[in-house]
């Protein structure tokens, strides 16, 4: 059974009257923490639904309180997986905790499109939210030699580290698994919200993201391409976001006139769907974008590990108009620190526009042999 960081946080918060919401993309392990939460509730009685059953749906759509009494009568806690399907969750499970303080309530959900907004503003200061994401070095790292890390790393760069790929065997199966993945359940969320018959647009536009990694994206340019309307392609990209298939970052700047911040930049949660995206899974070596994976592997690998500690910070990346840049940017505590990925150039210096605008930042260069401390 593989390590998942935020067990912990979630035992710590599910309190008698209180929700713990997980929210994180489809396959990433929701299920299987919420089976494992469950066993460490000993001696609780706990009751576990899915929110794609009809009855369960019909049930919890509708706030009445001696319905919702009677369904969690006898139980210590209510766990509901894919909360997201229940029209109105958010105000019946108000309803529950109110009329049934003792219970504990935990639901997961694998897109924060309503899910937060609707759970979130009924339980002001009785809902937390956790996010999960693909597995992180940071969990692998307690159960796994550093010998293993160092092998696997080449793997991680191309396969990614969702929980039924780290698992399977053989490279063959890992790729069925992405595709699986790809075809199946990546869109499944977006396809239903906006009742598209066909993905394809999306796909589209998540390859052509996929080609530019570490570089800024135009939405312009990206609307021309798909032939659609630029408020269509910052629509699906925040759709995108928002279902945890990529992230994006923002150009840094305190006003200086050389710094360009206009557009943004957007990486992938997991290299594994980048590259299922792009039906690329060569090796290293005969690869023409290793840099771009290394850039994609290690700026997700320490969002999560931020977010999962829960580190105070905001990232950016970093550009002048002059084409210097700083590949992440990371602001805490007052400070700044700056990241460069580089899978072989061990020559990089860090930009001296960027030293001289800010003297008292620190500077990193992140290369396969010091990238973990880093990471994990």
């Amino acid at each position: 059974m593989i390590y998942r960081f935020v067990e912990k946080e979630i035992l710590r918060k599910l309190r008698p009257g209180t929700v713990v919401c997980l929210l994180g993309a489809r396959r990433t392990g929701k299920t299987v923490l919420m089976k494992m939460v469950r066993e460490r509730l000993a001696g609780r009685k706990v009751l576990m639904v899915q929110g794609d059953n009809l009855d369960v749906r019909e049930l919890l759509s509708s706030p009445r309180a001696g319905a919702l009494q009677r369904l969690v009568k006898g139980y210590d806690a209510l766990f509901i997986d894919e909360a997201q399907a229940i029209p109105g969750i958010g105000q019946s499970l108000k309803v529950l905790v109110d009329t049934v303080p003792r219970v504990r309530v935990f639901i997961t959900g694998s897109s924060s499109l309503d899910l937060k907004s609707s759970v979130g503003e009924p339980l002001v200061g009785r809902g937390s939210f956790l996010h999960l994401y693909p597995v992180s070095q940071l969990e692998l790292a307690r159960d796994e030699h550093l010998l293993q890390t160092k092998e696997a790393l080449e793997e991680r760069l191309l396969y990614g580290a969702y929980p039924e790929v780290l698992t399977a065997g053989a490279y063959r199966g890992k790729r069925e698994l992405l595709t699986a993945i790809r075809d199946g359940y990546l869109l499944k969320d977006i396809l239903a919200l906006e009742n598209l018959k066909d993905s394809l647009f999306v796909f589209n536009l998540l390859r052509m993201l996929a080609f530019q990694i570490g570089r800024d994206v135009s939405c312009a340019e990206l609307a021309g391409n798909l032939n659609v309307h630029s408020k269509t392609v910052r629509r699906y990209l925040e759709l995108l976001e928002k279902t945890f298939v990529i992230f994006s970052l923002s150009g840094f700047s305190r006003n200086l006139r050389k710094e360009y911040t206009k557009s943004p930049r957007y990486f992938f949660w997991d290299n594994g769907i980048r590259n299922v995206l792009i039906s690329n899974f060569n090796p290293l070596n005969m690869r023409d974008d290793t840099g771009p994976l290394w850039e994609n592997y290690c700026i997700a690998e320490r969002l999560k590990k931020t977010r999962y500690q829960r580190t105070a910070c905001t990232h950016f990346f970093w550009r002048s108009y002059d084409q210097k840049e700083i590949d992440l940017l990371e602001e805490r505590q007052g400070r700044l620190f700056g990241y460069e990925m580089k899978w072989r150039d061990r020559k990089t210096r860090v930009p001296k526009a960027f030293l001289a605008a800010y003297p008292e930042a620190r500077c990193e260069i992140i290369t396969p042999e010091h990238y973990l401390d880093f990471i994990a």
